[in-house]
């Protein structure tokens, strides 16, 4: 006998090529894992029953990229760029992540959680039952492993699923100036491993970039992730190609993020290696860029795509996945499908998830969003506008 069965419902499942639509449907759990999932008739008997009236039910959705966690805000660099300032102008001024750092350095552990709370409720308002959070706002070990800390807190302030990425390697303090390969150095030698000590991230990143580091760089900070057994993810081809995608994928990346500048040599060796691409369209709206992934491309070769909302505090203020959704349709040219499947079976592979969480399936931990809607496209269709029933994590 299940814990609980929800059933009278339209499933979603994810599983297959498309939404894995199963109608008059009902899904049960025991001790927080899908046990059935499939049409209500063959339904095992449970202690609790719930009738959805017919609403449809979709995995948890998943943000597989944010950098949450962060002090002050950047409105004033908004003014700038309205103004005409470019991003990159912006960051060589001193502006950009290096001013978030100063504030987020200054800022204590529970200042921090404090002021990520509000933010991570609006997601978690939306359906949202797991969450990347990235560090990078720190810049030196202190900071970064404060910063993974009050993560972790996150998590257990609310019920949600948090995994942790370390991003010490997300741009040059100003202690390092002119002496990059010394801060990566600081970066591998001394923050990966306090980290790794204590256990504090699921996995490690960097910004391959001209603003950012080099390929050989980067290459440093994913080979000191392979000495601590972490896994690896990349922002890469986001603001010109350096070939960031191809050398994360020659590291079995997770994912790589971004991707206006890819090439079709970074998608083919992402697509052997099945690293997800992440894409991020709040900032490509809100920085303006003009400049497309190349979906077709990507489509075409077969390699997931996962879609997030970046919430950071620069170039992707941007706090509700639903809209993300809307955004990788309008700005992107996804479909229905392929949107709903970034946000849950996609976004659970670009955290290394995929066998935990982001399809409706026996032995999946039992993550479920229950909506308000007629059919899955109007998630899509729909902005501004929430049609959340109830959200499930781990089968309550």
């Amino acid at each position: 006998m299940a814990d609980r069965l929800w059933t009278n419902a339209r499933l979603a499942t994810m599983t297959g090529p498309a939404l894995g639509i199963i109608e008059h449907a009902a899904i049960a759990c025991e001790d927080g894992v899908i046990t059935y999932a499939g049409p209500a008739g063959d339904a095992p008997p449970a202690r609790e029953t719930i009738d959805c009236a017919g609403r449809w039910i979709t995995p948890g959705l998943i943000d597989c990229h944010t950098h949450l966690v962060y002090a002050g805000d950047r409105a004033h660099e908004f003014e700038l760029r309205l103004a005409g300032a470019s991003y990159e102008e912006i960051a060589r001024a001193g502006g950009g992540i290096v001013s978030t750092m100063r504030a987020t350095r200054a800022a204590s552990e529970d200042e921090l959680v404090a002021a990520a709370l509000p933010r991570l409720d609006a997601l978690l308002a939306e359906g949202v039952t797991t969450i990347e959070i990235k560090s990078g706002y720190g810049l030196d070990p202190g900071s970064e492993a404060r910063l993974l800390r009050a993560a972790r807190k996150l998590g257990a302030a609310r019920d949600v699923s948090v995994t942790t990425t370390f991003l010490g390697a997300h741009a040059l303090p100003p202690e390092y100036a002119g002496d990059p390969d010394g801060y990566i150095a600081q970066v591998c030698d001394v923050m990966l491993p306090a980290i790794a000590r204590e256990g504090l991230a699921d996995a490690v990143d960097a910004f391959c970039e001209g603003i950012g580091f080099t390929p050989a760089q980067t290459e440093r900070v994913f080979a000191a992730a392979a000495r601590h057994t972490l896994p690896v993810k990349l922002h890469a081809e986001q603001l010109s190609n350096l070939h960031g995608a191809a050398l994360a994928a020659r590291h079995k990346a997770l994912s790589a993020d971004h991707l206006e500048y890819l090439d079709d040599a970074g998608i083919a060796a992402m697509a052997a290696a099945g690293t997800v691409a992440t894409l991020l369209p709040g900032a490509y709206y809100f920085t303006r860029e003009t400049r497309l992934p190349p979906i077709a491309a990507l489509r075409a070769a077969g390699v997931p795509i996962a879609l997030a909302t970046d919430s950071n505090p620069g170039t992707s203020p941007l706090t509700s996945l639903l809209l993300v959704l809307n955004m990788g349709a309008t700005l992107f040219r996804l479909t229905v499908d392929e949107v709903l499947r970034a946000v849950t079976v996609n976004a659970a592979r670009a955290i290394g998830r995929a066998d935990a969480i982001g399809t409706l399936e026996p032995g999946k931990q039992c993550d479920l969003a229950i909506w308000n809607v007629q059919r899955p496209a109007e998630l899509v269709y729909r902005f501004g506008f929430n049609p959340l029933h109830t959200r499930i994590r781990r089968g309550k």
